[in-house]
């Protein structure tokens, strides 16, 4: 039933350099996620090449020895010892800015200001940092920033819209079965089908007792005069005893 449609379908070649065939290749290619971020992967792969005194190697050296907590503490380590006490820990300068200096530490003391202005702050909706985050967020957007392409429409009337409604006519089960709709429901006896009526036409074709009389059930009446009959009795008395 197919055969001419699956025949019809290896026939049909689309040239490649059609402008269907470019628009959804040029299309391909404008949302293809591996080449957006190619550009990227191929500067990887390249590596980078940082001298040791390079300005941020150096500037990272700087910042580790500020931050080292051995850094920190050798002035403190070198001059211990070296001064006499005094009356009160208030009297001395270096106790008095330690003392400072873990009240400035302190994270209670720290955060009491910001927690108790962070209740009364009101940030106006037209503010410079609001509008810069929202410009920012448009920026990023992946909605905004791709604009997909809109749905074509064909018309009705041509050439290849008419031979694909053929072919999903034909390769249709509802348009194909619409002919038997009629019997759905309908009760059927199978007495009279053709499968039937060859069982039985065969069971008599090899039933024996159709196909073979028994001599007792056929129905004859000998001649007493004739030849064979006169010579049987002729034989019967010239072997007969009596």
């Amino acid at each position: 039933y197919t055969e001419a449609w699956d025949a019809d379908k290896k026939s049909i070649h689309v040239m490649p350099d059609t402008p269907a065939i470019l628009l959804a290749k040029a299309n391909a290619a404008n949302v293809s996620n591996k080449l957006y971020v190619q550009a990227w992967e191929d500067a990887k792969k390249k590596g980078y090449d940082m001298r040791a005194d390079a300005i941020p190697i150096q500037s990272a050296k700087a910042s580790r020895d500020i931050a080292s907590d051995y850094k920190y503490k050798e002035a403190h380590e070198k001059e211990k010892g070296h001064y006499v006490g005094c009356p009160s820990a208030k009297d001395d300068p270096k106790l008095a800015l330690a003392a400072r200096a873990m009240a400035l530490q302190n994270d209670r003391l720290y955060k009491k200001a910001y927690n108790d202005s962070k209740t009364q702050i009101h940030i106006p909706v037209d503010a410079l940092s609001v509008q810069a985050a929202k410009e920012c967020q448009t920026l990023v957007s992946d909605v905004d920033y791709r604009q997909y392409l809109h749905q074509w429409t064909c018309l009705p009337d041509q050439n290849d819209v008419i031979h694909a409604r053929q072919a999903y006519d034909l390769q249709s089960d509802n348009v194909y079965k619409s002919d038997l709709e009629w019997l759905r429901g309908i009760g059927w006896l199978t007495e009279g089908s053709v499968d039937v009526v060859k069982a039985k036409k065969a069971q008599e074709l090899l039933n024996e007792r159709l196909y073979r009389t028994r001599p007792e059930q056929l129905k004859f009446t000998s001649i007493t005069d004739s030849p064979d009959v006169v010579l049987a009795k002729t034989n019967a008395m010239q072997l007969s005893d009596v």
